[in-house]
């Protein structure tokens, strides 16, 4: 098992693709170099092109004879700087990256600041309009509990339903971007969701339209109309990837 995080700037997401670069590709590279073996590598969440991870959850399946610690140390020294591997263990026979998950905690940045800060756009979306962020708040609530979120499920979705559990949901205004050691300064929305599990672009597309809430384009409770109407259409634009962070796997 290992614990990953990474920049995914520079990467067409998780999931291996032909003649593109991503995360699950670049590891399981490094674990053909390392062991010989062509090794599929799980993971709790396929993450988008651009989508970042501070702690992604990944397993695979091996016969060479390192001890776990070893995988840690060996592929941090192959893998590019934007890839790092923060801890390797066993993991039970049973263990399973995404189906044994509980929870997954995933967080939205917004750079609300005047003038767009040039060191945290890689992390974040900038936004030139002014956000209301009570409203966002209070908009925020209606999506808490069990719902069918098909208004904010993308097309392509291969979830069998829509019906999913957020647990919390919360939108905080927030001086300096906690994760970024030099701590960059400046005015910042973060729209955090914890959930039993989420359909594909489900936190971006709610990003999306909590902005159009800020802006006062859509009400806190023409949200709660949008829930309960299923129908894509009627909801916010996804929100850029580059703000989004897989945060938290729970199990």
């Amino acid at each position: 098992k290992l614990i990953l995080q990474y920049d995914g700037t520079n990467y067409s997401g998780w999931q291996v693709q032909p003649d593109r670069v991503t995360i699950q590709g670049v590891i399981e590279t490094g674990l053909r170099k390392m062991t010989g073996e062509e090794t599929m590598v799980l993971s709790a969440g396929r993450t988008d092109a651009g989508v970042h991870a501070l702690q992604q959850v990944a397993s695979f399946d091996t016969a060479s004879p390192y001890p776990p610690g070893v995988f840690q140390k060996a592929l941090n020294g192959m893998l590019p700087q934007d890839i790092r591997i923060i801890s390797s263990d066993y993991a039970g026979d049973d263990f399973h990256p995404r189906y044994s998950a509980k929870a997954k905690s995933y967080f939205y940045l917004i750079d609300c600041s005047e003038v767009r800060n040039p060191f945290t756009g890689r992390y974040s979306y900038y936004c030139k309009y002014r956000l209301d962020s009570k409203k966002m708040i209070e908009a925020a609530a209606c999506l808490m509990g069990r719902h069918d979120f098909s208004s904010f499920r993308a097309s392509g979705c291969g979830a069998r339903s829509p019906v999913r559990e957020i647990y919390d949901i919360r939108v905080e205004q927030i001086n300096t971007i906690e994760f970024l050691t030099v701590g960059f300064s400046g005015s910042f929305i973060r729209i955090s969701v914890n959930g039993n599990a989420f359909l594909r672009h489900m936190v971006r597309n709610i990003a999306g339209t909590m902005i159009e809430v800020g802006r006062n384009r859509i009400s806190p409770e023409g949200l709660r109309t949008i829930l309960k109407a299923r129908d894509r259409r009627l909801a916010g634009p996804a929100a850029p990837a580059r703000g989004l962070f897989l945060e938290r796997v729970f199990y």
